[in-house]
């Protein structure tokens, strides 16, 4: 069967909208598949004219479709997923059943046809540990079943494991990697993300509030850097069967990222520290660092990120304003 689009799930989300720009960009016919559960086809208003671009509205799992799509899909980008803290702290259960169910589903399509396929994981997998910065050959920390929070971490890590053992078994060509905090224009606060939370805060006026103490540091990615990142891993015959870490390692301490926010928007606004018990269900438990080590990625690829914090805070803002 001729190979004729790429096929990405999730399409009409944050990072997904972005990466159907830039393969539409770069001549290819995509497909897209969402069922709009977190993303939304306003995402997509700038690429829908185009004639190279199908939508398909509905979940991966039901797709009738799937298996030709993924028969006649030159490569698969998996995106489709449950996405932000309070999401999966109000809906476990379905954060659970949709990333197990709808990777499941994808993977088996791609097996069937051999098809390239890229599967979006998360750095929450590295659970609690306790190091300065994370490889991807490090062991896994996960906090205890009865804390919700740790839900989105397993369901993910077993799409992870589902992902290398269609490698391992059926032989079919995959491509694992770990985001870190991806931001960037359409990226919405809805669901806690919280640069695009602060952002909103400070253009209101209005205190950001910063959860626990706010000196947890996290690393920045622009958008377009993980697209890159994730067109080139998936370009890469030799990135098959292996896991990436995608992310920026320039850190900030959260409670400095607010500061950040405020100076570089002239903002009147103040930082209100919001214990977790108050600002989550008891008993929730943060990572102290999110830190990534990407010298795999960069020996892979040739890749590193190349949009400081400052200018991912202004970019990002001017595109909300």
């Amino acid at each position: 069967m001729n190979r004729s689009h790429v096929l990405v799930t999730g399409g009409a989300g944050f990072i997904g909208s972005h990466l159907v720009e830039r393969l539409l960009r770069d001549g290819k016919n995509v497909t897209v598949i969402d069922d709009c559960s977190t993303g939304s086809l306003e995402n997509l208003a700038a690429a829908r004219a185009h004639s190279g671009l199908r939508v398909i509205a509905a979940k991966v799992s039901e797709c009738a479709e799937l298996p030709d799509l993924a028969a006649s899909a030159e490569s698969i980008y998996h995106l489709a997923a449950a996405v932000g803290v309070e999401l999966v702290m109000n809906s476990c259960l379905q954060t659970i059943k949709t990333n197990l169910t709808e990777t499941q589903r994808i993977l088996d399509a791609a097996s069937l046809h051999q098809t390239p396929i890229l599967v979006a994981s998360t750095s929450e997998v590295y659970g609690k540990s306790l190091k300065s910065a994370f490889s991807e050959e490090d062991d896994l920390l996960i906090g205890p079943s009865h804390l919700s929070r740790w839900s989105y971490a397993c369901s993910k890590l077993m799409d992870e494991f589902l992902a290398l053992a269609h490698a391992r078994e059926k032989g079919t060509p995959v491509i694992v990697t770990r985001l870190f905090n991806t931001v960037g224009p359409r990226q919405t606060g809805r669901y806690g993300m919280v640069l695009p939370r602060f952002i909103q805060a400070a253009w209101r006026g209005e205190p950001l509030r910063v959860y626990g103490d706010g000196r947890q540091t996290r690393c920045f990615c622009y958008v377009s850097d993980t697209v890159e990142a994730l067109v080139r891993l998936q370009n890469t015959s030799q990135a098959r069967c292996e896991v990436f870490n995608v992310g920026s390692t320039e850190e900030v301490c959260i409670g400095d990222l607010a500061q950040r926010v405020i100076e570089l928007l002239k903002s009147s606004s103040r930082i209100e520290l919001v214990p977790y018990d108050q600002a989550y269900a008891p008993g929730f438990e943060d990572m102290r660092r999110r830190k990534p080590v990407v010298e795999k990625l960069n020996r892979y690829i040739g890749f590193k990120p190349t949009i400081g914090l400052t200018e991912i805070i202004e970019r990002t803002a001017a595109s909300m304003r």
